[in-house]
């Protein structure tokens, strides 16, 4: 696969997946921190929608995805060998 990208494009996109996960992680701790502050009714309530649903799916998908990251960033290391020659 490393063959197939260019080292420029590349450094992009793992910038931009960096930026996003960075987003996700803040955006993360804002909920748990806005959960903290909600009365244990709304909680419930809350935690019973498809959205909350949706939300901790897209944690466990996420979390999921570091092996594909760090794979990414292993081949983004072989393109920048590759480019010092």
């Amino acid at each position: 696969m490393a063959e197939d990208l260019d080292y420029e494009q590349a450094q992009l996109a793992y910038s931009i997946i960096e930026r996003l996960i960075e987003h996700t992680r803040v955006v993360s701790d804002l909920v748990a921190m806005m959960a903290q502050v909600l009365d244990e009714d709304t909680t419930k309530a809350l935690t019973q929608t498809p959205t909350w649903t949706a939300y901790l799916d897209s944690r466990r998908a996420l979390e999921k995805t570091k092996a594909d990251v760090e794979r990414f960033a292993e081949i983004l290391k072989a393109l920048d060998a590759d480019e010092r020659g």
